[in-house]
C-alpha cells in the first residue's frame, strides 16, 4: 500500500509555525502506530477530532487489529503536520463488497466497531478527504473505488467529504442510509422520561421495578473508574454469554478474538476514565449490565447485557432509565445508542435519531471512473439504500 516512513511526535498539534508544506501523508502497517510515543500522539488527536470516534482511539483499534489482522494485512493512513497526526484512519483492501466479488479500497471496521468515522482534528476536515482521495488515486491498484461504512450524516466528516467530491467533480455516492436511536435533549431525565414514554408505559415499569425490589436488595452502581474492572468485566461477559447471543454463538466470551478485545479494551478505557459501568444489582450481583464509552461531547452505548431469569422484571430497560443520567453529565451533549434501526427496546426509549451512512467515492483515471459510475447506478437501481 505504499508504505512510508515517518516520526511521530507525542505533542498535541503540529510544531510552531508548521505550515501546509508541513503536512504530509503517511500509510504504515498498524504496528508502526503501536508505540508509547505514537499511541500518545493518536490520544492527543481524537481529544481534538471534531467528530469523536472511540472505536478508532488507540486503546480500541490497537487490541481489535492485533486480534482481527494479526498478519499486518490492515494499513493506518495519517496525514502528519509535522511529526504530529492530524487525522487518521484504518485502511484496507477488501476483496469483496457484501456478496460480490468486487475489490476495492475502505476505511476497515470489524463487527464490534458501530462507527467509521476517521480521528480528524477539527477543522481539518477538506484537508484530510483530498489527502486520502489523492493517495487512493495514486494507490487505487484493483481496486473500483474507495467506500467509507458508518458514517455520521450530520458531521463537519461527512459534508467536507461532499464538498471535496463537488470541488474535485469526484462522484460521491451515499449507498445505504440508516438511522439509529440516539438520546440528545435539553430536558432532565426525569422530564424526558415523561416526554418519551406514555403514563400507562412508565406506570407499568415502576410496577416491574417495586417486584423486583421484592426479590432481593435491589441497588443501581455506577462506576466512572478502574477499582475493581477485571471482575466487571468477567461478569459481563458471563452474564452475556448465559442468555441468548450464548446460545447464538454470538457473545463476546464466544469467541477468544472478541472476549479478549473485551477485556483489554475496557480495562484501558477505564484507566483513562472513558468508560462508565453501569451496573443493575440483586443481592450484589449483577442482573443488568451497560458500558458506556464516553468521548466528549458524545458518548457511546457499546455492550449491554441482562440475566433473563428475571426477564419479566425487564431489568435491562430498567438499568436504561438510570443511564437518562447520560442527560445530566457534564460535557455530554448527545449518546449514539449504537443500535440497530428499529431497536424494539432503545428506539422506544431514546426518541431522537442519528442518520449514519455508507458512501462510495470514485478513485482513479477516467476509465476506473466510468466504471465506478456504471457500479454505483447499478447498485442504486437494484435497491436505492443500496446492495445488502
Amino acid at each position: 500500500m505504499n508504505d512510508v516512513s515517518f516520526t511521530i511526535s507525542p505533542g498535541e498539534a503540529g510544531p510552531p509555525g508548521a505550515s501546509e508544506a508541513d503536512v504530509s501523508f503517511a500509510v504504515l502497517p498498524w504496528r508502526a502506530w503501536d508505540t508509547e510515543a505514537a499511541r500518545a500522539a493518536w490520544g492527543a488527536l481524537a481529544a481534538r477530532a471534531g467528530t469523536p470516534n472511540p472505536f478508532f482511539e488507540p486503546w480500541y483499534l490497537l487490541p481489535g487489529l492485533a486480534r482481527f489482522d494479526p498478519q499486518e494485512r490492515i494499513r493506518i493512513a495519517a496525514m502528519m503536520r509535522g511529526n504530529a497526526p492530524e487525522a487518521l484512519v484504518p485502511v484496507q483492501r477488501a476483496r469483496r463488497y457484501g456478496r460480490h466479488p468486487l475489490p476495492h479500497l475502505a476505511v476497515w471496521l470489524h463487527a464490534n466497531a458501530f462507527l467509521g468515522a476517521p480521528i480528524v482534528a477539527e477543522g481539518a476536515e477538506e484537508r484530510f478527504w483530498e489527502a486520502l482521495l489523492d493517495w487512493a488515486d495514486r494507490n487505487a491498484g484493483a481496486a473500483a473505488f474507495f467506500h467509507v461504512a458508518a458514517l455520521p450524516l450530520e458531521s463537519a466528516l461527512a459534508e467536507a467529504l461532499l464538498a471535496v467530491g463537488a470541488r474535485q467533480r469526484r462522484q460521491v455516492v451515499l449507498v445505504h442510509r440508516e438511522e439509529r436511536a440516539m438520546l440528545s435533549s435539553p430536558l432532565g431525565p426525569a422530564a424526558y422520561l415523561e416526554h418519551a414514554l406514555p403514563g400507562k408505559k412508565r406506570k407499568e415499569l415502576r410496577r416491574q421495578q417495586a417486584r423486583l425490589a421484592e426479590q432481593g436488595n435491589l441497588a443501581v452502581v455506577r462506576r466512572n473508574d478502574a477499582d475493581g474492572i477485571g471482575p466487571w468485566i468477567e461478569h459481563f461477559l458471563a452474564l452475556e454469554a448465559g442468555g441468548w447471543k450464548g446460545s447464538a454463538g454470538s457473545a463476546l466470551a464466544c469467541a477468544g478474538e472478541t472476549a479478549g478485545l473485551f477485556r483489554e479494551s475496557m480495562a484501558a478505557a477505564a484507566e483513562r476514565g472513558c468508560l462508565e459501568r453501569l451496573s443493575l444489582e440483586l443481592d450484589g450481583q449483577p442482573i443488568a449490565m451497560l458500558a458506556s464509552l464516553i468521548a466528549p461531547p458524545g458518548a457511546f452505548s457499546y455492550k449491554t447485557a441482562f440475566d433473563e431469569r428475571y426477564a419479566r422484571f425487564s431489568p435491562g430497560v430498567l438499568l436504561q432509565l438510570e443511564n437518562l443520567a447520560l442527560l445530566e453529565r457534564p460535557g455530554i451533549r448527545w449518546a449514539d445508542s449504537c443500535a440497530a434501526p428499529d431497536h424494539p427496546m432503545i428506539d422506544s426509549l431514546w426518541r431522537e435519531r442519528r442518520a449514519i451512512g455508507r458512501f462510495s467515492i470514485a478513485i482513479g483515471g477516467t476509465f476506473r471512473r466510468a466504471l465506478f459510475a456504471r457500479i454505483a447506478k447499478f447498485e442504486l437501481s437494484r435497491n436505492p439504500q443500496g446492495l445488502p
